[in-house]
């Protein structure tokens, strides 16, 4: 069964890109090195060609990954996202009732998480605990560290 992931336009723009750049670059490049390897003689005992084809068949699997999950992928609808409860591209402001900082996430698929730029992906232990949350809510989130009690500030798009 495959994997469904969600993504937004950009998101998946991102992957294709990943995706030409492995197959018009990387491939060719790693072909050129098996093939400069191969004209150094013997085979057996040539460490440069063991390495360049291990090099490619862990790009092989790499573009194969890519492929499934382009081809898994689901665009989302910005425009019908509703900002009354925690979700999938929601922008979360959080207050965390312990130490009083304010954080503020946009929750978003696995493949477009960035924390430096605010996006924590729908699969941490955050995002888990406030997905389906209302604005005013305290919620308990269970992290490695141990649970920190969480207040839902606002929920935007």
């Amino acid at each position: 069964m495959a994997n469904i992931s969600y993504v937004t336009e950009e998101g998946l723009k991102k992957l294709q890109q990943e995706l030409d750049r492995l197959t018009s670059i990387e491939r060719p490049k790693i072909s050129q090195q098996i093939a400069e390897a191969r004209d150094k003689g013997d085979l057996s005992e040539n460490a440069e060609y063991d390495a360049a084809k291990e090099a490619q068949g862990l790009l092989e699997l790499r573009i194969s990954k890519l492929k499934e999950t382009i081809a898994n992928t689901r665009i989302l609808d910005e425009s019908k996202i509703d900002a009354s409860l925690v979700q999938i591209l929601s922008k979360v402001t959080i207050k965390n009732t312990k130490n009083n900082a304010t954080m503020q996430y946009t929750i978003v698929a696995e493949s477009e998480a960035d924390l430096k730029a605010g996006k924590i992906s729908i699969n941490t232990p955050i995002a888990q605990g406030l997905l389906g949350k209302r604005q005013g809510d305290m919620v308990e989130v269970t992290v490695p560290a141990g649970k920190i009690p969480f207040e839902i500030i606002e929920i935007t798009r």
